[in-house]
């Protein structure tokens, strides 16, 4: 029956689960324990002299492994749907890069490569600790699914996404907004929507919440510093909220003419609001507390906390928030370690491959003729919509650095910030921030919430447009209005 929700599966940690979380957790300790990241703002450049020995047909792997994240979905469904046949593409792609880092370069190389791994696990712990704490949550009941309660959630999901993550906030509100709109047969725009704000461009505010201002945060953004691009924040997605609102009214309009748009009795019946499993936001709170402590360092000091301590309590937190949640919880809230599982195995081989780019682009960036805000603004934006934001946001930052020769060691977006010209230094930084957030919505690709949001919609039997359909709803909507932004914050 079209718009029959699947009965959710059970929810023990499953096999291949725990198979990651053990690689995931032995990765931790030996790299807390190696003094790999013992690194301190100040110390010798020794990554420095890499970029300028970096052959380019280096970047080759990612390229490539790019293309293959975009393609394989497409013409090879079923086989890129198993996890193994991902990891084994991720791979590939990966190995040539570590082979040849080791033992082309040797010491530097391997440092590189270590480098590499703990931003990747920083990485990956803090968006599988949101996922699982933000599953935790259920927000139960049936909301009627109206042009008004529509848009209302959405600008929660706008504002939540700044505190959870856009990763957090698209698993808590993506479930009751379907549900609540499955009497309804124009609906497809709704998930749509709901990618461009709750899960890529509501999440601009603070370092939880988009990955590539995590990123930034590891790097040495204050905590606090992406607030000033709230007018930013506030244009883009009061725009979209608009528009929202307008097109879904249009669609309930027409829906109620045919006599779709009433919810079925048992829905009506069963429309109690609850939110179950509240507890969850004390850990949502600590986690937040962690995050800003981190970034302040050791009694304010700015010096970064050991590898290992951060990671440690976040992943103590993700189980606690496991052990103290009732299983119903989870079930009705039909999540599963899949869509981790799948982030996990593809960042893995990204955040290896991109280091040679990241490299390259660090000693050569100053070549690229990028000077100008708006410059690194749509550069940063169209990498972000097929690099993912993440990687896309290193690799623009390394440019910025690049230019003004500053090595990519330690905190050096702290070092950026605080060039003489530093007002400049922030102009170009909040362009990239917003460049690498709000164009994450311009494909599936830009952002990992978008394959996870696709995915609950399409089980959900609506059917989401294809890759180049969905394409074509970002260029008429999001690109005019990223070209409005250009105009007013970051001007030619």
């Amino acid at each position: 029956m079209p718009g029959r929700v699947r009965q959710a599966p059970r929810f023990p940690v499953p096999r291949a689960a725990k198979r990651w979380l053990t690689v995931a957790a032995a990765l931790v300790a030996v790299v807390a324990f190696s003094g790999a990241g013992t690194y301190e703002p100040g110390a010798p450049p020794i990554l420095e002299s890499l970029g300028k020995r970096i052959p380019v047909g280096f970047v080759l792997p990612f390229v490539l492994l790019l293309l293959a994240i975009a393609v394989l979905p497409v013409f090879a469904r079923g086989w890129w749907h198993e996890d193994r046949n991902k990891a084994k593409v991720a791979g590939f792609f990966a190995l040539p890069v570590v082979v040849l880092f080791a033992y082309h370069f040797g010491d530097h190389g391997v440092l590189a490569l270590w480098h590499q791994l703990m931003e990747y696990l920083s990485f990956i712990v803090l968006i599988g600790a949101l996922y699982v704490i933000s599953g935790d949550i259920l927000i139960d009941g049936t909301l009627r699914g109206t042009s008004r309660s529509n848009t209302l959630l959405l600008g929660i999901g706008a504002v939540l996404a700044n505190l959870i993550g856009t990763t957090g906030a698209s698993l808590l509100l993506i479930r009751p907004l379907i549900r609540s709109n499955l009497h309804r047969r124009r609906v497809a725009h709704v998930p749509i929507f709901f990618i461009f704000v709750v899960a890529n461009c509501g999440g601009l505010l603070t370092p939880l919440g988009d990955p590539p201002l995590f990123l930034g945060f590891l790097k040495g953004v204050p905590f606090e510093w992406t607030l000033r691009l709230f007018p930013q924040w506030l244009l883009v997605n009061g725009v979209l909220l608009v528009l929202f609102a307008i097109w879904d009214w249009r669609a309930e309009t027409r829906d109620a003419r045919e006599g779709a748009a009433a919810p079925p009795a048992e829905d009506r019946e069963n429309s109690a609001f609850a939110i179950r499993g509240a507890h969850n936001f004390v850990f949502l709170a600590a986690l937040i507390g962690l995050l800003f402590a981190a970034g302040r360092g050791f009694g304010n000091s700015g010096r970064p906390w050991p590898f290992g301590v951060q990671e440690g309590v976040l992943v103590a937190l993700a189980v606690a928030s496991y052990f103290t949640t009732r299983r119903e919880i989870r079930e009705k809230n039909r999540v599963s370690f899949g869509p981790m599982i799948e982030v996990a195995i593809l960042f893995a081989g990204i955040f290896i491959t991109i280091t040679p780019a990241v490299l390259l682009l660090d000693e050569h960036g100053s070549r690229l003729g990028l000077t100008e805000p708006w410059h690194y603004f749509w550069a940063a934006g169209l990498m972000s919509s097929v690099l993912d934001n993440a990687p896309a946001y290193l690799t623009a930052t390394a440019t910025a650095c690049g230019a003004q020769q500053i090595p990519l060691e330690g905190r050096y977006l702290a070092v950026f910030l605080e060039l003489p010209q530093a007002r400049s230094a922030a102009q170009i930084l909040s362009a990239i921030s917003c460049g690498c957030v709000f164009m994450g919505a311009l494909t599936y690709l830009g952002n990992a919430p978008n394959f996870i949001v696709r995915a609950y919609a399409e089980e959900s039997n609506i059917r989401m447009p294809s890759f180049f359909g969905f394409m074509g709803y970002s260029l008429a909507i999001l690109v005019p209005l990223f070209g409005v932004v250009t105009f007013v914050f970051f001007r030619p």
